[in-house]
């Protein structure tokens, strides 16, 4: 198994495993798989910031994951949601863990510091949803930080919603270098250093 970059000619495996779990299951709260033009912007609008990887094996696809912006606003940039999806067929064979560790060690080197996961569970595990995903992600380090009750309703039941995270680093003036913000308040703070000085 190899971990990789995605590439533009996986749209079609990636897009595939996404539509297993948006059809059969309610790990995905989307009642309807994005057509393979949208799933090529949202590719693109991904790449150009954050990495995503597949998992491949003898040409086939095993898996994916990548993230998305936290929030929409600049304080939060140091901040990620995750997504990961493996094929139906390769759970439980170390696809996810290995797409997990690459993720988390590109996120890193591009200075981001917390990961958030933002999953689907029902109130007992039923043919749509289980504990899995929580179970995975307190394998892989992430600790229950918030709950929603009954916020999701798909094939005709609610589900719930929990938000998991992992520090993976702490803020530094090197991961902040190049935050505007960040800088004006610190020249801000210099000339009042200064003027006090004076």
């Amino acid at each position: 198994m190899v971990i990789r970059p995605v590439r533009e000619d996986d749209l079609s495996a990636t897009l595939d495993i996404y539509t297993y779990y948006t059809e059969n299951t309610a790990i995905s709260f989307d009642y309807a798989a994005p057509t393979i033009d949208e799933w090529r912007e949202k590719m693109r609008k991904t790449l150009e910031k954050y990495p995503y990887f597949v998992a491949e094996e003898d040409g086939k696809i095993l898996g994916y994951t990548h993230v998305s912006p936290f929030k929409g606003r600049p304080a939060y940039d140091w901040s990620v949601e995750t997504t990961i999806y493996v094929a139906p067929d390769c759970r439980r064979g170390g696809v996810g863990r290995a797409l997990y560790e690459a993720l988390e060690q590109a996120l890193k080197k591009q200075g981001i510091t917390n990961m958030y996961a933002c999953i689907g569970v029902p109130e007992r595990d039923d043919e749509y949803l289980t504990h899995d995903s929580v179970y995975f992600h307190e394998k892989m380090g992430f600790t229950l930080c918030g709950t929603f009750r009954k916020c999701g309703r798909k094939f005709d039941r609610w589900y719930d919603m929990v938000w998991m995270e992992k520090i993976i680093g702490e803020i530094t003036f090197t991961n902040c270098i190049n935050d505007s913000t960040l800088m004006q308040i610190l020249r801000e703070r210099l000339c009042e250093m200064i003027m006090q000085k004076q």
